[in-house]
């Protein structure tokens, strides 16, 4: 069994001739640290995510644009935003043989909005966050949009009756 270890599985160093060191804790994490990244990077299926809005960034919008929403909710909204990126992607990322067929009918849907100009960048629209989350798309959520079109972290593209909110 010692000499079937699968590469990706941390391994100790055993001193055998004493001149060997044994690996401490600190090593051990960054050995461990060091391995997913690399995984990640080879992995196509990586979904690309909006990053939180910072202090500084929130004190930076006009208070005209803030209204009566508040750090928290705007970045709760940021992670609803995520978590319907990645719903979306990874049914895009799926096998069409693997679905079922109200995740079919989703994905020729998601197929139809793509566009020449969104070919290759993550989106969003409307009814992809009504779908995947539990967010009310109203006013106060446009007031969001404008507060994170304000800090660059999204873009808005209007064409053939959707908008589309692309994650920069």
């Amino acid at each position: 069994m010692k000499d079937n270890i699968p590469v990706h599985m941390p391994r100790k160093k055993v001193p055998v001739n004493g001149n060997e060191t044994v690996m401490n804790k600190n090593e051990a994490a960054d050995v461990q640290l060091a391995q997913p990244e690399n995984v990640k990077k080879t992995n196509k299926s990586c979904i690309r995510e909006m990053e939180s809005i910072t202090l500084p960034e929130f004190e930076n919008i006009p208070q005209y644009m803030k209204g009566r929403v508040s750090y928290d909710q705007l970045n709760a909204a940021v992670q609803s935003i995520n978590a319907a990126v990645t719903a979306k992607y990874k049914i895009l990322h799926q096998s069409v043989k693997t679905q079922n067929n109200h995740a079919r009918k989703l994905h020729q849907r998601f197929k139809d909005q793509e566009t020449k100009d969104t070919k290759g960048q993550y989106f969003v629209v409307e009814d992809d966050i009504r779908e995947f989350t539990q967010m009310k798309v109203d006013k106060r959520f446009q007031g969001i949009l404008n507060m994170l079109r304000h800090c660059q972290r999204l873009r808005e593209l209007r064409g053939g009756g959707v908008t589309r909110y692309i994650l920069l």
